[in-house]
C-alpha cells in the first residue's frame, strides 16, 4: 500500500521524520480491509461504467472540437469539462496502478493524462512524491508550484517568498489557476526533462525512466496540440483566428478551473497541516505517516461528488490508501472517520464542496497575509 513503498523510491529523502506501524495505521488498516479485502480493491464494475462513460464523452466532443467550422464558446467549456473529467476519473486511478490489477489496463488507461495536455510519466514521477511527502514545505513538489505567483505555504513572516502581492491572493488565486491547462501544454518539460517544481526538491527529472519515454510523450504532446489548437485555428479560417484563440483559451480555462479548483481545496483549508514534520524536528520524534496524511488533506461530500470528481473529494481516503480505487472511498470514509476520533486525529471533513470552498479561500487569505503568525493583540510575529 502507501507509507515506504513512495519513501523508498526517492533516494534524495530519508524517511526518517515518519514512522509506521503505530497503533493508529495498524486499526485503520485493519479497519478498512474488514470492508475491502486485500486483492478487491481494485476498480469495480461502477466505475469502470464511469470512466467510459467520460471517455466517451470526451472523444464525442474531441470530434466535434476537431472537425468545427468554427468553433464556439459552449463547444469549448464543454470540452474542457470533458477533459477534465479524464484527468479526474481516469488517468488519476490509473496511474496510481488503482484502477485494475492488469498492469496494461492501469498503463493504457494513463494516457488518459496525456489526452488532455499533460504527460503520465513526468506526472507519476512528480505526482508520487506529493504523496510520500504531502504538504511538507521542503519536499513536497505541489507546494510550491505555484510561486511566485501564490503560495501555498503558510510562511512565516519575513520569508523571501512572500511578495506584497500575496495579501491579496484570495482575490485573485481562481484565476491564476484558470492558466493551468496553458502552462501544461505549453511546458517544455517532455522535452528537457526540466521542471521547475521538481528541480526545488531535488527530482530528477531526466531519469532513466522518463529518458526511455521522452520520444513516446512528444510525439503525444505534439499530437495534442495538432489536434486541439492547431486544427480548429485552421479549420476556422483566416478570418477567425482571433476567435478561435478565444475559444481555445475558454477551453483551457474551464479544464483548468475544473481540475485546479478541486486540487486546491484538497490540501489547502482552514487548520490544514501545512508543516507535518515540525514535531519533528522540534522534538525529534518522528511523526505518524498515516496521521500526517489525514491532517493534511480534506474530504467533501459523499457518493455523488465522488462520480464526479473520482474520488478526489475523499481526499483522506485516497491518501491513506492510495492504490485502491476510487470507487470504494465512499464505503470507507464512515469507518476511516471514526478510527480518527478514537485516535484524537484531525479529520476534515465538510459535507458540501462550497463549504470546502468558503475554508480554501480562507486559508489562501490566511497564508497570504500571514496571519497566523502573528501574535494576539500585538499584532507582532
Amino acid at each position: 500500500m502507501p507509507s515506504t513503498y513512495y519513501l523508498s523510491y526517492i533516494p534524495w529523502c530519508s524517511p526518517n521524520s515518519y514512522k509506521f506501524d503505530t497503533e493508529f495505521e495498524r486499526e485503520i488498516k485493519r479497519e478498512v480491509f474488514k470492508i475491502v479485502r486485500r486483492g478487491k480493491e481494485f476498480g469495480t464494475w461502477g466505475y469502470f461504467i464511469r470512466a467510459f462513460f467520460y471517455i466517451g464523452l470526451y472523444c464525442y466532443l474531441d470530434y466535434l472540437w476537431t472537425t468545427a467550422k468554427p468553433t464556439s464558446i459552449g463547444l469549448a467549456v464543454a470540452f474542457g469539462v470533458a477533459q477534465a473529467l479524464i484527468g479526474l476519473n481516469v488517468q488519476h486511478d490509473a496511474n496510481h496502478g488503482a484502477a485494475s490489477k492488469k498492469p496494461w489496463v492501469n498503463d493504457l488507461l494513463g494516457f488518459g493524462a496525456d489526452c488532455i495536455g499533460g504527460c503520465k510519466w513526468n506526472w507519476m514521477c512528480q505526482h508520487w512524491t506529493h504523496h510520500a511527502y504531502t504538504n511538507h514545505n521542503e519536499m513536497d513538489p505541489d507546494s510550491f508550484n505555484a510561486e511566485p505567483l501564490l503560495l501555498f505555504n503558510d510562511y512565516p513572516m519575513g520569508h523571501p517568498a512572500r511578495k506584497f502581492y500575496h495579501k491579496f491572493q484570495a482575490l485573485f488565486f481562481l484565476p491564476v489557476l484558470s492558466g493551468y491547462w496553458l502552462s501544461m501544454v505549453l511546458n517544455p518539460q517532455v522535452f528537457t526533462l526540466k521542471h521547475a517544481g521538481a528541480d526545488s526538491v531535488g527530482i530528477r527529472m531526466d531519469n532513466d525512466f522518463l529518458k526511455n519515454r521522452r520520444v513516446f510523450a512528444t510525439l503525444l504532446r505534439i499530437t495534442y496540440i495538432y489536434l486541439n489548437i492547431v486544427r480548429p485555428i485552421y479549420n476556422g479560417g483566416s478570418n477567425n483566428v482571433l476567435t478561435t484563440v478565444f475559444h481555445i483559451l475558454v477551453m483551457g480555462g474551464a479544464e483548468s478551473l475544473t481540475l485546479a479548483s478541486l486540487f486546491a481545496l484538497s490540501h489547502n483549508f482552514e487548520h490544514v497541516d501545512r508543516d507535518p514534520t515540525k514535531v519533528k524536528r522540534e522534538s525529534g520524534e518522528p511523526i505518524c505517516w498515516f496521521k500526517s496524511q489525514v491532517e493534511t488533506s480534506s474530504t467533501y461530500g459523499g457518493f455523488i461528488a465522488g462520480a464526479l470528481t473520482g474520488g478526489l473529494n475523499f481526499q483522506v481516503e485516497h491518501h491513506l490508501f492510495p492504490r485502491m480505487s476510487s470507487a470504494w472511498y465512499p464505503f470507507i470514509a464512515p469507518k476511516v472517520r471514526e478510527i480518527c476520533a478514537k485516535h484524537g486525529v484531525r479529520y476534515a471533513y465538510y459535507p458540501w464542496v462550497w463549504q470546502n470552498f468558503v475554508s480554501t479561500v480562507k486559508y489562501m487569505h490566511q497564508a497570504g497575509t500571514g496571519s497566523n503568525w502573528l501574535k494576539p493583540l500585538s499584532g507582532a510575529n
